[in-house]
């Protein structure tokens, strides 16, 4: 069985279909960092030296949004953005 084929039939079930589309916005967050960090040109290392911290922290941040083990603080994410070059703007949309 293959990722697709495994994700189909996972999502078959509705409290996994329910419990996965309640993760989105943490997706979202994570496609969006991955994708400004791919931009920047930067890696894990290189956030990290921006952020004071260590190459592990990133790794610990950018995982912890799919985990759901730990959601970052809105300080953390704001210097995240800025090591990458961005702004943290966040919305209540209804």
């Amino acid at each position: 069985m293959n990722h697709k084929q495994l994700k189909e039939k996972a999502l078959s079930n509705e409290s996994v279909r329910e419990e996965y589309a309640s993760l989105e916005p943490e997706f979202n967050l994570l496609r969006e960092m991955l994708r400004a960090r791919q931009d920047a040109g930067l890696s894990q290392a290189d956030i990290a030296d921006r952020m004071g911290t260590k190459a592990p922290a990133i790794t610990r941040l950018e995982s912890s949004l799919t985990s759901g083990r730990h959601s970052p603080s809105l300080a953390t994410l704001k210097k995240y953005a800025e090591a990458v070059d961005c702004h943290l703007e966040i919305k209540l949309v209804h």
